[in-house]
């Protein structure tokens, strides 16, 4: 009973991070066959052929790229964006989720948002997050004064997070990039198995 437990335990989490993506692509895929079905089903009639969805996907994830690159674009876009920037409630969930993805974004990517190591001074803790912000100039009064950074600390499994104000002395930045930090962050900085070394063999009788 002991090794059936075991040996489904090693299936599991081989074949769970496999399963999931798999299912998220394939929830993707699906609306974008919906979506392309809807778009040209008018203009081709009956003629289609699966994946076109797909296809169809991607260009217009790069059309889109392409148009908000454009000026006079982002410029109408900042008009389709009012009813999600001033309605109570939505507006704060549309900030939230597109301040992150701002974030993410290659144009957000600038020398200030970094990896860092958070120390105390007088405690050996260490906490790995991710600067946010270094000038305060548009920030209510009433933050201490001196070189202070925004520092955003990433719970695990990304179920939240806290943002604290330190000195800069506080931090030192580490070679890592901010997508691999939040990759570790979610899973809590697992130590990932040696190559060739089984699923939950450590510590378990054979």
């Amino acid at each position: 009973m002991k090794n059936l437990y075991k040996y489904f335990f090693r299936g599991l989490i081989t074949i769970l991070p496999v399963a999931l993506t798999l299912y998220l692509f394939y929830v993707f895929l699906a609306w974008t066959e919906a979506a392309a079905l809807w778009v040209l089903n008018p203009l081709i009639g009956g003629f289609y052929v699966p994946g076109m969805g797909l296809v169809f996907g991607i260009l217009g994830i790069l059309v889109i790229g392409y148009m908000v690159s454009k000026p006079g674009v982002r410029k109408l876009l900042s008009f389709a964006e009012l009813p999600f920037t001033n309605l109570p409630v939505v507006k704060s969930i549309y900030s939230s989720l597109k301040s992150f993805a701002d974030y993410f974004s290659p144009a957000g990517k600038q020398a200030e948002q970094s990896v860092v190591i958070l120390r105390m001074p007088g405690h050996a803790l260490e906490i790995v997050g991710l600067i946010t912000r270094r000038s305060f100039a548009d920030l209510p009064a009433g933050f201490l004064p001196g070189e202070r950074v925004a520092v955003y600390l990433p719970m695990g499994y990304m179920i939240g997070g806290y943002t604290v104000f330190v000195p800069t002395e506080w931090v030192q930045p580490i070679d890592m990039s901010v997508e691999e930090a939040m990759r570790s962050s979610l899973i809590a900085w697992m130590a990932r198995p040696a190559p060739g070394a089984h699923p939950g063999s450590a510590g378990s009788a054979t």
